[in-house]
């Protein structure tokens, strides 16, 4: 093996997009004055005639054909979100074309959610800057961040003139992200909606879908399915597949919007070229320096994987272990042959007796603040935290392994299996795993939410739950712990007043967790 808690603002988001637009076109000045790349911003007609508000960078001398590079914008971003990233690129010989999607800031239309639209208009940005640009045919790539990735994916889907591509922190499974254990993960949905409010115009779909979100209506699940599996990647892997660009993927574990657990299952699936990159951090932290031109591992790996794929250059990316991962623990990056060599080995923690929780009360065990959390995290190796003592019996329950006599490496998913006998039919409980010190106080390794509809009650019923896929580094001494309780503010619950959930193992059929380990 190689080395290498409530809502936000949707004011929030737009601070943030107003902070990156400065610091892009900050970046950008000294490039200006040393009049290398030209830099000129165009109206694009898009699908149906949209104006989709682009600006172009290219190299400064020379006819070309250069390999064009194409960055739809993130969510709810301006269409200078890339621009420190594109003069770059054109400093070494493409052609860039950076475009805000349909329904934001200055762009035509609506909001479609990375919809059939979105998808078209990707394919006439590249009809628009083969027309007018010195970019070459054969030589076509796609990236960008969050929204942009998605968009990206289904792009290179569509379109058989993608030749490469760079997922930043995208999805390949919608519902899978926002709905994931049949649960609302309404805090990223909430800011989501705050965002397209603040700085875009939602069409009439998008509206009643996130209405219909909120209400958590059970009638209304076979309809949001359809309409997130449509704005997915993985519903067309066959014809990306197909097409076979090269597809590099990156991610973070401590993901708020879009899990890792969907993106590793999208990568294993894909047959094409490619490579996985996951991280410490939350959804796009990890990205958000190279935009102001910091030093980034990311952005420098996504320069590496189009000068290979594109330019032909010999830089050996692609003879790197495909899967590349970083612990949040710290060290270097660890190289795999695939996924599903991460996890070398498997311990169970037994989940022995029978405990019974109260519902509707927050025990105090809780994954954290949508997109801060993980970045606390990736900055300051601080996760959320819980004081395993002091959690509430009554609300909770706990179970603890003994203390580790040698220090643990988790890598991957761990998986939780117990039966349940709920006292109502529908409901609602979060898992979280702790890496728990001497002194009592857990540092949150990973957790998922899981709910149920149309339960008998009081009838036992088998749960088998996998939690955020992670890499971390359990020290000697310490102790891992899962925790369970029934509300945490990332997600809704739907557990009714006065609602219990008991937990059991019975002998033929006992309830563990199962940690992931890296090999020694």
């Amino acid at each position: 093996m190689g080395l290498r808690r409530s809502t936000l603002r949707a004011s929030a988001v737009g601070a943030v997009s107003a902070a990156l637009l400065a610091g892009t076109l900050t970046g950008l000045a000294p490039a200006a004055e040393a009049a290398t790349p030209s830099v000129r911003f165009v109206d694009i007609a898009g699908d149906g005639g949209t104006v989709l508000k682009a600006n172009v960078v290219a190299p400064a001398d020379g006819p070309g054909p250069y390999p064009l590079v194409v960055f739809p914008t993130s969510w709810g971003f301006p269409q200078a979100e890339y621009l420190v990233q594109a003069r770059r690129l054109a400093e070494a010989g493409y052609v860039v074309l950076t475009y805000n999607v349909r329904g934001f800031w200055q762009s035509g239309g609506e909001v479609e959610v990375a919809g059939p639209a979105d998808v078209a208009d990707a394919s006439k940005v590249i009809d628009w800057a083969l027309a007018h640009t010195p970019a070459d045919p054969d030589r076509i790539g796609f990236g960008g961040v969050s929204y942009g990735a998605g968009i990206s994916l289904l792009a290179a889907a569509h379109d058989r003139r993608i030749r490469a591509v760079a997922s930043l922190s995208g999805w390949g499974d919608l519902i899978g992200s926002l709905y994931s254990g049949r649960t609302e993960h309404v805090q990223a949905t909430a800011v989501l909606d705050g965002a397209a409010r603040l700085t875009g115009r939602e069409s009439a779909e998008t509206r009643q879908v996130f209405k219909d979100f909120y209400a958590a209506d059970p009638a209304n699940e076979d309809r949001l399915t359809a309409w997130g599996w449509k704005r997915s990647p993985a519903a067309c892997l066959d014809r990306l597949n197909a097409n076979r660009p090269a597809v590099l993927l990156t991610g973070a574990w401590g993901e708020t919007v879009f899990s890792p657990n969907q993106y590793a299952d999208f990568y294993e699936k894909l047959t094409v070229p490619k490579r996985l990159e996951m991280r410490p951090g939350d959804h796009a932290t990890a990205e958000i320096t190279g935009l102001f031109g910091l030093p980034n591992d990311v952005w420098t790996d996504t320069v590496r994987w189009f000068d290979h794929y594109l330019r032909g250059v010999d830089n050996g990316i692609d003879r790197e272990p495909p899967v590349e991962l970083k612990s949040r623990s710290g060290g270097g990056y660890e190289g795999y042959p695939d996924w599903k060599s991460v996890t070398a080995a498997r311990q169970r923690i037994p989940l022995a007796g029978t405990t019974t929780v109260h519902a509707g009360v927050d025990s105090g065990a809780d994954g954290g603040i949508v997109f801060l959390s993980g970045a606390l995290d990736q900055l300051t190796r601080v996760p959320p935290l819980a004081w395993l003592p002091l959690l509430p019996r009554r609300w909770a329950a706990v179970w603890q392994s003994e203390p580790y006599a040698t220090a643990r490496h988790l890598r991957g998913t761990a998986l939780v299996h117990t039966t349940l006998t709920p006292s109502a039919e529908r409901g609602t409980l979060v898992a979280y795993l702790y890496d728990v010190g001497p002194l009592g106080v857990g540092r949150l390794v990973t957790h998922a939410p899981f709910s149920w509809r149309g339960r008998e009650p009081g009838r036992p019923f088998g749960v088998d739950l996998e939690l955020y896929s992670t890499a971390y580094d359990v020290p000697t001494g310490h102790r891992l712990a899962l925790v369970v309780d029934t509300i945490d503010p990332l997600y809704l619950e739907h557990n009714p007043s006065g609602a219990r959930l008991t937990f059991s193992s019975p002998a033929d059929d006992p309830s563990y967790v199962s940690v992931p380990l890296r090999e020694q």
